[in-house]
């Protein structure tokens, strides 16, 4: 076992609760180390329940191409803890090095007092991002956004929020204004706010806490704008009309988010203008969410002439917006669609299988190996079953990608297979296939 997988294993084991939300116990650890919190450059901090990480890539893309540098804090990771932390300077991953010095030094501040998993690692984040250089962060929140880890920070130069759709009940509520009620939380007083469109119900909430706190307000589908015009990206705001390349991310979804990070860009005033916005757009790059696979030993084992795609997305949301793009690929060029599916216990699968009814011939579920919180495949099937669809449990990948070869072979069609339910599933067959996130 090397250093860094020792201390992260240790820092697993001081709190009871994987997840448990509050900030006491974060600023305690932040002023053992000296307040590094107070020391980082400029934060653009970005909350939402889907499409944070697209966001987050897209601005840190146009910000380079732009030439600035940029410290990047992101989870969970795909395949290396290392991918959560991206360091300015050299535009990479942290080296083990510089994160096993990080989490050293905060595991002997907090002194072995209770404190979460995803508290401590990102203290040593900011720890770290205070003492490198860059021009700006990019600091996504865990979870929810008023109680989260990353919520310490006073003074952000913008605040995003994309889409909210139910996700983690159990810690941020039972309704959607409740859940919006807690990524509300990142709104500071006086600090522009950038949120996507929303239902009407959850728009009121984020304008409520902006008007109580000044924050300038910019809304999708209100103060700007951005569609699809003749292959381009037609975005329009108070200052006018303009059109960029169409993002890289598949999925017309990335519309929106292409449109929440150029409004963020402006309204923080880092906007670099088109030129840069459009080399940075035409080369963003976000693993494991509606990623095309077409080499490796996992894609040899599916059928030959087979399309597979990767995603990641676990909620009711995620379900509607990656059936819609399935359902595009489909109208484009038919192939009947495969899912092979492994989920959290902790999620709603029949929320998210509702929205492949009617577009998947079949449903494999399998186990993921690298967390032991993973609904058992005969369970999931069932709630796939009773989400209207054909469903059978298998014991392994390998196990449900034989079966779609035997159906391929027999109907002499080759298939659309989607990968998906968990990033936990997604970062293992990347890991297996030699795919590892850079």
């Amino acid at each position: 076992m090397d250093q860094v997988t020792a201390i992260l294993d240790r820092l697993l084991a001081l709190h009871p609760k994987e997840i448990d939300l509050s900030l006491g116990r974060m600023y305690r650890l932040l002023d053992a180390l000296g307040a590094p919190h107070k020391r980082l450059p400029p934060v653009i901090h970005i909350a939402g329940t889907n499409g944070k990480g697209s966001v987050t890539a897209t601005l840190r893309s146009i910000l380079e191409a732009g030439g600035k540098t940029c410290h990047v804090y992101t989870s969970p990771h795909l395949v290396r803890f290392h991918e959560r932390i991206r360091l300015g300077e050299t535009g990479s991953f942290v080296t083990d090095p510089q994160l096993f010095d990080a989490l050293q030094r905060c595991e002997d501040a907090n002194g072995g007092e209770p404190i979460t998993f995803f508290e401590i690692t990102t203290a040593a984040a900011l720890l770290l991002f205070a003492e490198h250089p860059a021009d700006v962060l990019l600091l996504e929140v865990g979870l929810g956004g008023r109680l989260d880890a990353t919520n310490v920070i006073d003074d952000p130069i913008a605040t995003v929020i994309t889409p909210v759709s139910m996700d983690h009940e159990k810690f941020l509520g039972e309704t959607l204004a409740d859940i919006a009620q807690e990524k509300a939380g990142i709104i500071k007083a006086e600090k522009p706010v950038v949120i996507a469109g929303q239902d009407g119900s959850i728009e009121a909430v984020f304008e409520r806490s902006a008007a109580r706190l000044k924050a300038p307000l910019s809304r999708f589908g209100q103060e700007f704008h951005a569609s699809f015009d003749q292959g381009r990206l037609a975005y329009q705001d108070e200052d006018g009309l303009f059109d960029l390349p169409l993002p890289a991310l598949p999925g017309s979804h990335q519309i929106e988010n292409t449109a929440l990070a150029v409004q963020t860009l402006k309204a923080a005033g880092l906007w670099p203008g088109e030129e840069a916005a459009a080399r940075g757009i035409k080369s963003i790059n976000w693993p494991g969410r509606l990623q095309s696979i077409n080499h490796g030993p996992i894609f040899e084992q599916c059928p030959a002439g087979a399309e597979v795609w990767l995603d990641g997305g676990h909620n009711p949301g995620a379900g509607i917006l990656v059936a819609a793009f399935m359902g595009e690929q489909e109208e484009r060029n038919p192939k009947p669609l495969y899912l092979v599916t492994g989920m959290l216990s902790t999620k709603d699968p029949e929320g998210y299988f509702r929205a492949f009814d009617g577009l998947a011939r079949h449903v494999g579920t399998v186990p993921i190996s690298t967390t032991t919180n993973a609904r058992d495949p005969f369970e999931l099937a069932e709630h796939a079953r009773a989400s209207g669809l054909q469903a059978t449990a298998f014991g392994s990948l390998e196990a449900a990608l034989a079966d779609i070869c035997l159906s391929a072979e027999r109907d002499e069609e080759a298939p659309r297979i989607l990968i998906c339910g968990s990033l936990y599933l997604v970062g293992e067959v990347l890991a297996r296939n030699g795919m590892t996130p850079d």
